[in-house]
Formats: C-alpha cells, structure tokens, sequence
C-alpha cells in the first residue's frame, strides 16, 4: 500500500479541489463552470457580510472574476440548483443524480419535508404548478401579502412552501436568481435552455450510490471512508469493507496516511497526482481566505484530521457563545490552515474591515506569512470594492500589528 504523509495527503486534497497553487490564467466565464464541475457541488449561503458563499468559494479558487458569471450559468443551464450537501448550485451533466429525492438521500430535512408536504397537501401544489404553467415563472415573494392582526409583512406564505416542495420534488427548477432571490419555473422549460441534456435521464438506485460515491472521493482528492457520505449527504456512513469492491475493480486506490488510523481512498482518475503527492511533487503556494461553507472545511471530522483545525460555523449561534466571531474565515497558506478572520464589508464606505483575526497555536508568523496573508487580504478586500482594510485586534497582538504594517505598505490594488 502507498505512504503518504499527511502533508502529502493535503497537497492532494487541494489540488482537486483546486487549491494547490494561485490560478496563473486570469478567469472567465468558462472558469465558473469548470470550477463547480471539479467541486460537483458549490453551496448556497444567503449571508452577506462578505459576499456570498457560493461567489466567495468561487473567488478562493479563480481569484479575481466578475460575480454574475455565476448567475449567467445558472440562467443558462450551465448549473443548476438541487438540495445536495446543503442547498448547492451542481454542473447540468450531473440532472440525472440529484433531480428526483431518492432513498438513499431520504433523511435530508428538505426531502421529508417535501415528501410530507406532497402528501397533506398535494391538491394545492398541484394547483401552484399549473398557476406557474400558465403564467410563467414566479418568486416566493410574488405570493407576500398581509395578514390580518399580523403587524408587518408575512412572507413564509404557503405558496413559498409549495414552491418549494415542488423544487425539492423535481416539478419545478430555479431559472434564475433575482438579488439572489428565486425564480421558479417548469424543470421542462428550464432545461429546454441546457445545451445537452436528457430531460427523462434518471440512474437507477444502485448507480445513483456508486455516483455520489465514487464522486466524493474524486472531488475531495483523498478521503476516509467514514467521511464520503457527508459530501453528498448520503442516508448512511460507508466503512473500509464497503470498498473493497471499487479498490478491486481499479476504481479506488487504498493509500495509508502517516498520521492517521484509517486509510485514505483516491479516484483512479486521480492517479498521476497521487503518484506526483507522493514523490513530494506537488508544492502548495497558494494563500487565500476561504468561505466557512467551503468543502475543504465544511465537515468538522475531516478538517480536524486533515489540517488540525477545528472549525465550527459560528453564526447560528448566539453572539455570547461565539469563540471567534460571526462570519470566520479560515485563512489557507500554502497547504495549511494557519488562522482565521472574522470580517464585515461596508461597500457604501469602502472599508473591509477585520474585527477580529487569530493565528492557529503553533504558527510561526514569519515574514512570509505575514505577506502572503496581507496579500491574500488585500485581494479580496479589492474584489469586494472595498479596498480600505481595518484590523481591530488579533491574536497574537504582535502578529496583528505587523499584518496592519504589511497592509498600509501594500495599499489597494
């Protein structure tokens, strides 16, 4: 069985998911795409203290690019939305997996709620899809109104969850965003718009499980076995047995990870970077901010074994029990998790502010890092139109008052 290291093991887990080294090429429209394509999942966040998860893990890989490509190939069919991981945008070849709710998916809460909506209330789901049939495609809030001895707007009607268990259920698409807003019309006017796609295309269940299996495992570079079935929200966990049959069939490779008390599985397609991983080949040279809602750090387990970090999205929780802040972004310096920032926007002043930013124990702020990172900073705050950046305080205290000195010496742009 091949050896890596746990570096090793990093280098590759970045260099699928497209984060091993800077993008040399400047970004286009094509780049959002392929990007959603390698990841086969992008995950929709509706928060906005930053700009939105799914433009922000796009922005972690592609560098700087314009922010409605991504709205362009959802209104073109290039992608499209399903209930996957969480809520995600995945690439249109991928229709046939995710358009209907399958068992081996059922315990997802938009499924049982979809499920459970179709059988209380089908008559009237039925009746919003024909309204939308006849008039064409509609928002949640097309359907706000008033209601009586209710002070202020309702707009979880009930229209809003029929639309969106018609969704869930495969009737209807998103055709579009609107100020990131949903427009729901017929999934056969929606994928009239696709290049090429069969619209009747539906694996059977057993090709379903090998899909997303098989699919993780490619899109993550290198996984445990107990951590594919988080990926796509699988109905169970898979153990090392479980695989014996994709390794003998040459489509997984075993690999042990020094470090770690299970092995590791790779996608045969990526075997020459496994085999350049484990010569010591690949260089991580890439530093960037990633989005808490990003693949590299969304499942806790794998972040941990992975990088030794431990990360948990801390904005559903109260603010007096938040450690790090509202809205944390890790900090990615060449193949290692080295810190994190808690940070806020404000477009109409032009600032980028960072509230808070914290090292991990352990690392050593050399000059390298303190570059890179303000680099990395100042970047984004520059694609968010917001090239004022502000550090209010960090730990350690003597790594913040560098990294200001390192910013106000860079300057936008």
């Amino acid at each position: 069985m091949l050896s890596l290291s746990l570096q090793q093991a990093r280098n590759l887990h970045l260099a699928a998911q497209g984060l091993l080294a800077p993008t040399r090429a400047r970004a286009r429209r094509a780049s959002v795409h392929m990007a959603i394509k390698r990841m086969r999942l992008l995950q929709i966040d509706t928060i906005h203290v930053v700009a939105r998860s799914p433009y922000l893990v796009l922005f972690s890989r592609l560098g700087d690019y314009d922010t409605r490509w991504l709205d362009e190939a959802l209104a073109q069919a290039d992608v499209f939305e399903c209930w996957a991981h969480e809520a995600c945008f995945a690439p249109i070849d991928d229709l046939g997996l995710h358009r209907h709710p399958s068992p081996i998916r059922g315990g997802h809460w938009a499924h049982k709620n979809a499920a459970r909506m179709q059988r209380e209330q089908r008559a009237e789901i039925k009746a919003l899809i024909e309204h939308v049939r006849a008039n064409g495609a509609v928002k949640s809030s097309d359907f706000e109104r008033q209601i009586k001895g209710v002070g202020g707007w309702w707009n979880r009607s009930n229209e809003k969850r029929w639309l969106e268990a018609a969704f869930v259920l495969g009737e209807l698409m998103i055709a579009r965003r609107e100020n990131f807003q949903r427009v729901y019309d017929l999934t056969e006017r929606v994928l009239a718009r696709a290049k090429s796609i069969d619209v009747d295309t539906r694996a059977d269940e057993a090709d379903i499980r090998r899909e997303f299996l098989l699919g993780a495992v490619r899109a993550l570079g290198i996984s445990q076995a107990r951590w594919i079935d988080d990926y796509f929200r699988l109905n169970r966990k898979f153990k090392d047995a479980a695989l014996d049959a994709h390794v003998e069939a040459g489509e997984l490779i075993r690999v042990e990870v020094r470090g770690w008390d299970n092995p590791g599985y790779v996608h045969r397609d990526h075997a020459p970077l496994l085999a350049r991983a484990a010569r010591g080949a690949l260089r991580a040279t890439h530093t960037t901010l990633l989005s808490p809602f990003d693949p590299v750090v969304w499942h806790r387990e794998r972040a941990s074994a992975m990088f030794a970090f431990d990360y948990t999205i801390e904005c559903y929780l109260p603010e007096h029990k938040r450690r790090y802040g509202y809205f944390v972004l890790p900090i990615l310096h060449r193949g290692r998790l080295v810190g994190r920032l808690d940070a806020k926007a404000h477009r109409a002043g032009g600032e980028f502010e960072i509230k808070a930013i914290f090292l991990e124990p352990g690392t050593d702020p050399d000059d390298v890092l303190v570059a890179a990172v303000a680099s990395a900073i100042q970047r984004v705050a520059d694609w968010h139109g917001t090239p004022k950046v502000s550090v209010r305080r960090g730990e350690p205290k003597a790594f913040a008052a560098r990294l200001r000195a390192a910013l106000k010496s860079r300057g936008p742009g």
